[in-house]
């Protein structure tokens, strides 16, 4: 199966703080690659450097065949085949839903206005906020918000999708709905790479956890063997931890 992404002894500093510390992972298409660890991990600052919002100190990272840590790649062309989701949904308070989920399809992606906008219905249709089309960001839940940042960054088809801790901002109650997206996403075979702290999501939506500490990988596998049988005591200790936080 073809390789999306890869990331070879990748390091990151801030100051004197080492947050990367030589990471290496491999994620295959249509796989669903779910990063966790506590917090300081890493795992923001990894999910970074693979959108090129954060430069490597060391190593090299690869979309298919393209080595996107080369200085000499345009980091607007890379980041145009990244879909990207954080924490905070980032929608842009002046504009519609519709033109939300619209924008990146026609100034980037050179998608003619009325085709992009057939597109984002389609899209908004899909996930149950086809009405909202023309209200604006402030007018949605914030689950609402969160699915059409998702809806967003998928509209362009991305050859891979990065989602970061996209459910620790919601209010308890909507945190379902936005799972049950991306739970669709992956039944389309989309690929992604996601943090969570959403251990029980993870154990259902992963085909591989990626166990990370102090800018390390410790153990990865599938959720049934990382979950029920850990073999490294780090990350025995970390799941009894969050079990009975």
């Amino acid at each position: 199966m073809t390789e999306v992404l890869r990331v070879t002894g990748v390091k990151k500093s801030f100051g004197g703080n080492a947050v990367l510390q030589g990471i290496d992972l491999a994620v295959k298409e249509h796989e669903v690659v779910v990063l966790i660890g506590a917090s300081g991990s890493g795992k923001s600052t990894l999910l970074k450097t693979i959108n090129l919002l954060e430069q490597v100190d060391d190593g090299q990272i690869f979309l298919l065949d393209t080595d996107i840590t080369d200085p000499r790649v345009s980091q607007d062309k890379i980041r145009a085949r990244i879909g990207v989701v954080f924490q905070h949904y980032n929608l842009f308070p002046h504009m519609s839903v519709l033109q939300n989920v619209t924008l990146a399809l026609h100034s980037v992606h050179g998608i003619e206005k009325r085709e992009a906008e057939r597109r984002g219905r389609k899209l908004l249709e899909r996930i149950g906020l086809a009405e909202k089309a023309g209200e604006y960001p402030d007018r949605l839940s914030g689950g609402q918000q969160q699915r059409v940042a998702i809806v967003r960054a998928i509209a362009s088809n991305p050859e891979l999708l990065l989602l970061d801790e996209i459910t620790s901002a919601l209010d308890p109650q909507l945190v379902g709905e936005v799972l049950d997206l991306v739970r669709e996403l992956k039944s389309q075979g989309i690929t992604i790479v996601m943090a969570t702290h959403e251990m029980g999501f993870a154990r259902q939506v992963a085909d591989r956890i990626v166990y990370l500490k102090d800018g390390k990988v410790v153990e990865q596998g599938p959720p049934e063997q990382l979950f029920d049988n850990p073999q490294h005591p780090a990350t025995r200790e970390f799941l009894v931890r969050i079990h009975h936080a």
